[in-house]
Parts: structure tokens; C-alpha cells; sequence
């Protein structure tokens, strides 16, 4: 009778640690950051970007907060792509070497001390949604890097620049998705 309690609480255990799929439960480590929670009052999670932060509207960036973040980190980037664009995923915002005590930023504030990447829409800073009219809704992918230095990339750096800088430097990530159509 004993043995068979064992085993239970062993399987329970084995169940528990694999609940998301993946094998047991591990410890995270540099391969596996920690998540970070990015959140806006302007949309939720998978919900629709208001028109104010888009190019029908001021086309400013939307108010951003940032829980979580870890000990140890020494800059935050950040990246906004669209991956439902026609041609591929499109970048919209992409900034490095954030301060890594930042907790908010207000709507279409720019990152004091943080360099501002090229959009895909060829400009410096945030360029907001604007998928092609009659189109689906677009998603659009904010995620936010925390990392274990400051990246200190050229300004014209492209997104995939900022990826392979951000590889192996990351402490924690967060996303944050919303929608939008025209």
C-alpha cells in the first residue's frame, strides 16, 4: 500500500512539472529567459490598437508598462513587427540600450537615452499600424527584450541586427499583441 503512494505522488509530481508539454519543470537559465509582463492601458492582450495609435489617427506610440523585469538587467529593447504583412513580417518600432529601471512610458514618449532604430516605413521611431485596406486584421507583435548589456548598435541597425545582438543576452521577454484593420 505504501509503495503505490510513492509511485502516485512521484506521478503527480512527473504530471505537474510537464503540464505546459515540454518535459519536466527546469529552472530557467540563459536558454530559457524568464517572461517579463509588458502591458498598455490603451488594449489589452489581442485586442484591437486604438485608431489614435495608428496611421489613421496621431500614429503615436501607445502608453507601455513593463513588471518583472530581473535583477541583473542592464538594458531593455524593444521591437513592434506586423507578421501578417503582405511581404513579410514588417518592422515598426525597434529601440535599444532602454534604461533598464524603466517602468512606463506614456503615449508616444521616446525612451530617454535609447537609440530609435529604422522602421520598415524608412523613418526613425514608432511608425504605427497601417495595413493595406480590406485586408484582415493585422497582428502586431510589441515585444520587449530585458538583457545582460547594453547592445550599443549602429543607429541604421536593422531588426535583424537587434536579434542577433539580443541572442544569448536575454535575461527576460515579454509580449504584448494587438489588432488592427482599415
Amino acid at each position: 500500500m505504501r509503495r503505490s503512494w510513492v509511485i502516485a505522488v512521484a506521478a503527480m509530481a512527473v504530471v505537474t512539472g510537464c503540464a505546459d508539454g515540454g518535459g519536466p519543470a527546469t529552472v530557467p537559465s540563459r536558454s530559457a529567459p524568464r517572461r517579463l509582463t509588458l502591458t498598455s492601458t490603451a488594449y489589452g492582450d489581442d485586442g484591437t490598437i486604438p485608431r489614435r495609435h495608428t496611421c489613421d489617427g496621431a500614429d503615436v506610440s501607445p502608453p507601455l508598462a513593463l513588471a518583472s523585469v530581473p535583477a541583473g538587467t542592464a538594458s531593455l529593447a524593444l521591437l513592434l513587427r506586423d507578421p501578417d504583412a503582405p511581404r513579410g513580417p514588417f518592422t515598426h518600432w525597434l529601440v535599444w540600450d532602454i534604461d533598464p529601471r524603466t517602468r512606463r512610458l506614456s503615449a508616444g514618449e521616446r525612451p530617454r537615452g535609447a537609440t530609435e532604430g529604422r522602421n520598415d516605413f524608412r523613418k526613425t521611431g514608432y511608425g504605427g499600424p497601417c495595413p493595406p485596406h480590406g485586408d484582415r486584421p493585422h497582428h502586431y507583435v510589441l515585444t520587449v527584450y530585458a538583457l545582460d548589456q547594453r547592445l550599443s548598435l549602429a543607429p541604421d541597425a536593422s531588426p535583424a541586427d537587434l536579434m542577433r545582438a539580443v541572442s544569448g543576452r536575454m535575461l527576460a521577454a515579454g509580449t504584448l499583441t494587438g489588432r488592427y484593420s482599415r
